[in-house]
């Protein structure tokens, strides 16, 4: 829904128009997977699906909560009330911000929000940091707090982190945030320093495809988060703050001093390597090389399915066969267990390889995947 359309939902539902209405992008990683909570590097780029928010203030203490996505009708929540833990609906996303922003010291004093999202959820693509980004760009501006981009990331991190209970790092709300459009996001996320380097495929004669599995994840589950207690252990056993501080030219070294704990060690490995991997891509599209980043994507999915163990039979299905068909590289894409991956290409293959995958996926008795363009688009904005 566009912008008229959310404005008027909102009126039907509250009895009287917005005071404006916000969007927010889900995003596409083009490489650095799980390595965003070891203060590593990522490399997303926003997409044109987005979350859009209708939003009014309130001064009684209220958040009234609607979304066009979701069957039910207006949820209630007092301010005051407000608390990790107590809510496991969809609703914990936009409350959280608004508890984070106020436990930040910030004066929330509530709001009406109607909201509606073309971000598919559970895919891998951010659905979640779209919903937390709108609302914390919409009360930013309503309330006029003045908080930069990369500050109404870090605190809607917090929500996710402490009110909703996933463990996840600083990427997905950085991108949605913080992204341009024509360009992919090079974020350090112990810094947060930002590089926006030009990403226009279609100048190219290239295309990146999503193909989302409809292999739904769940980031709040226990296997992420004994990912990531797992690299901890690591940076701990090697002496470090985080595994960003372990040099690619000390790995086997690193390694070596891990002695027989399999696991971190591979853990380790992938972090380190996957860090190694998005400078080598940053460099490769600085150098204008766009096409010679295919075997990196790879590499990329390769460590992610062997190391980290978080692919799954649908997502090897897809880089393996599009990769067959002629795809410049693939990989998964997200936290894992499900969700999408993306396919690099020649755009006059594109037809050939959506087909060679539709067909491995009915021939496997797999469910029907969806795949789209994914285009560099802008990050979170006032429309109106």
């Amino acid at each position: 829904m566009g912008a008229e359309q959310v404005a008027e939902r909102f009126a039907e539902l509250y009895g009287a128009g917005p005071e404006g209405v916000w969007a927010a992008p889900g995003r596409v990683n083009l490489i650095g997977e799980h390595t965003d909570y070891n203060d590593g590097f990522v490399m997303p780029f926003a997409l044109p699906h987005q979350a859009v928010a209708a939003v009014s203030r309130r001064d009684d203490g209220v958040l009234r909560l609607h979304s066009q996505d979701v069957e039910g009708g207006v949820v209630e929540l007092r301010l005051d009330d407000l608390a990790p833990g107590t809510d496991q609906a969809w609703t914990a996303y936009p409350a959280g911000v608004v508890w984070a922003l106020r436990e930040a010291g910030h004066e929330v004093t509530g709001a009406d929000i109607h909201l509606s999202s073309t971000v598919p959820t559970g895919a891998g693509l951010s659905s979640s940091a779209a919903l937390e980004v709108v609302i914390a760009l919409a009360l930013n501006d309503l309330y006029d707090l003045g908080l930069q981009r990369w500050r109404l990331a870090r605190l809607c991190q917090r929500a996710e982190n402490v009110y909703v209970g996933a463990p996840t790092g600083i990427m997905d709300q950085t991108a949605s945030a913080c992204c341009e459009q024509g360009h992919a996001l090079f974020l350090d996320t112990r810094d947060l320093s930002q590089q926006q380097i030009p990403f226009d495929l279609v100048a190219g004669g290239l295309r990146l495809l999503v193909v989302d599995t409809q292999v739904k994840h769940a980031h709040s589950g226990g296997e992420y988060g004994k990912r990531r207690a797992g690299c901890e252990k690591g940076a701990a056993l090697l002496g470090v703050d985080a595994l960003r501080d372990i040099p690619y030219d000390g790995l086997d070294a690193a390694l070596a001093r891990l002695g027989d704990e399999e696991e971190i060690v591979r853990l380790v490995r992938h972090v380190v390597t996957e860090d190694e991997r998005v400078e080598r891509t940053v460099s490769l599209l600085h150098a204008g090389d766009t096409r010679a980043i295919g075997p990196v994507l790879t590499e990329g999915h390769a460590s992610l399915r062997d190391d980290f163990r978080i692919s799954c039979p649908e997502l090897d299905l897809v880089v393996d066969t599009a990769l067959a068909a002629g795809a410049l590289g693939a990989r998964m894409t997200g936290g894992g267990f499900g969700g999408s991956a993306i396919v690099l290409a020649e755009a006059a293959d594109v037809d050939t390889l959506t087909k060679a995958v539709e067909e491995a996926f009915a021939a496997a008795d797999f469910k029907a995947p969806r795949v789209f363009e994914a285009v560099p688009s802008a990050g979170a904005r006032r429309l109106s």
